[in-house]
């Protein structure tokens, strides 16, 4: 049976989402995950039910982590809809996604390992799928410029920018990463304004 401490469950998930980052999909067991949370070994095994259970609840909480807090969502709720403020809501999101390296790793990870592993192909897709939807949702309600396929295109855009600020950092500066991002708005979001 399951332990049910939430603090605790949320710690080992953390720590798991460190080892992720840090080892990889093959270096994620439970004794890492213990020695990662600094707790005694066998806690990881009676939160989680097995591997697959760590690798998705670690998934689930990165996403958990990355959203933003609620005075973020109340400014961006009440910025003026335009271009503008598309460009720095952008330059926002790939900064809070790109402050969490462990985290964004980590979901590499669980990405390459989810083609072996079909139950977490399905159980991220079904993820990815609702964050995609949510975030074309929240985009057509804001009445930011642009459409939904403007979105998916610099959610797509973005994840290799960030991907390459985490992996090569050097490639590109924060400054040539702001630009690329106000570049891929104006050609993507004004480009799709009619």
């Amino acid at each position: 049976m399951a332990r049910s401490n939430p603090e605790r469950r949320a710690a080992l998930v953390d720590a798991a989402i460190e080892v992720l980052a840090r080892d990889g999909a093959r270096g994620l067991t439970f004794r890492a995950v213990d020695t990662e949370a600094a707790v005694p070994p066998g806690t990881a095994s009676n939160y989680f039910a097995n591997r697959d259970d760590l690798l998705t609840q670690a998934g689930a909480r990165v996403y958990e982590r990355l959203q933003p807090d609620e005075a973020t969502i109340e400014r961006q709720r009440t910025a003026s809809p335009d271009l503008a403020t598309y460009t720095v809501l952008m330059k926002e999101l790939v900064g809070r996604v790109s402050g969490f390296r462990t985290g964004y790793l980590a979901l590499l990870e669980l990405r390459l390992e989810a083609t072996r592993r079909p139950e977490l192909r399905q159980v991220l897709t079904e993820r990815v799928r609702a964050d995609v939807e949510a975030n074309v949702a929240y985009h057509e309600a804001s009445g930011l410029p642009g459409d939904g396929t403007a979105v998916k295109l610099l959610m797509l855009a973005f994840n290799w920018l960030i991907v390459e600020q985490l992996t090569l950092p050097e490639v590109f500066s924060e400054e040539e990463r702001d630009t690329l991002i106000a570049a891929a708005v104006d050609r993507i979001v004004g480009g799709s304004a009619a």
